[in-house]
């Protein structure tokens, strides 16, 4: 039930508390290393998984619900690359400069903006920028925020390490000075289907919601056992704000259908799957951390 306590490559520590990811889960590390790191920093981020349409909805809907968190601020961590591959470039072609694709796959990252803001915090994009990004392209990003009215900031972290984070923490300093009173997609007293409906259609921008023959009767047999009170936790594609992983961009009007449902009862969240979901993740029989160890003059081993 303990945290791990483990550090980055230049010695910040680190909590790792569950990997729930948050296509399949509830995307983010635990309430007791959330209120650990609380204790002991003066800035704690949390990493919801994914898109914020996974991640930060979980996040906000269930954990800090759940837990009575309230957070400061959001910043969304947005990339070239995937701008790219929203607007439409192939990932074969996803290095080579194409500031008209990046700007098309910036109405994805708005959409994600406006989502956020909807918790009722301050929201904040950070381009996590890599050598193969142009000037042009990381211009393009700037100044798309800058017609949004999105406070924005660059982190070279993949290449500087923590230097090159220094004008981005500044920033988000900044945008975090006041405390929020965050705001939910949906009140735990409404139905099962309202909840889902609420994401589906103000997150993922769908027009309804439906429910499998086979999802329904689990659904009714939930309700029964007196669990229709619990928040949701929809199980869907991290590609697209739809269940099909090839519309990406910002799809509009679409079906969001469940074919079923789990309790998880100890975590006091119902698992809504919605498309073709692998629930179980792919990882290794045996943990990397098995490996990482100290030799005899105290150094690290084990992690490269």
């Amino acid at each position: 039930i303990n945290p791990n306590l483990v550090q980055t490559l230049e010695g910040t520590p680190c909590l790792v508390h569950g990997g729930p990811f948050a296509n399949i889960a509830h995307g983010c590390s635990s309430v007791i290393a959330t209120r650990a790191g609380l204790k002991m920093a003066d800035y704690v981020f949390t990493e919801a998984g994914f898109g914020a349409d996974l991640g930060a909805e979980k996040f906000f809907d269930i954990k800090c619900r759940s837990a009575g968190i309230r957070p400061n601020a959001v910043i969304i961590v947005a990339t070239i690359r995937a701008l790219k591959a929203h607007g439409g470039i192939a990932l074969a072609d996803i290095e080579l400069e194409n500031a008209e694709a990046v700007l098309k796959g910036a109405e994805n990252l708005n959409r994600q903006v406006e989502n956020t803001r909807s918790f009722g915090v301050p929201v904040m994009v950070a381009l996590n920028q890599f050598a193969s990004d142009s000037a042009g392209e990381v211009t393009a990003v700037a100044e798309y925020c800058g017609e949004k009215g999105i406070p924005f900031g660059t982190a070279t972290h993949f290449v500087d390490g923590g230097e090159g984070t220094m004008d981005l923490a500044r920033k988000v300093i900044e945008i975090s000075s006041n405390e929020s009173e965050p705001k939910y997609c949906y009140p735990l007293d409404a139905s099962v289907e309202d909840k889902l409906k609420a994401v589906a259609t103000k997150i993922y921008g769908a027009a309804d919601i439906a429910l499998t023959p086979e999802a329904r009767q689990k659904l009714e047999n939930l309700e029964r056992l007196g669990k229709g009170g619990l928040p949701v936790c929809i199980a869907k594609t991290q590609y697209s704000f739809s269940t099909d992983p090839k519309a990406l961009g910002v799809p509009q009007g679409h079906i969001i259908e469940f074919n079923d449902f789990r309790l998880n009862g100890g975590a006091e969240f119902i698992v809504a799957i919605a498309g073709n979901m692998m629930t179980m993740p792919g990882l290794p029989r045996e943990p990397a951390a098995n490996k990482i160890g100290l030799d005899e003059n105290g150094e690290v081993t084990g992690i490269i």
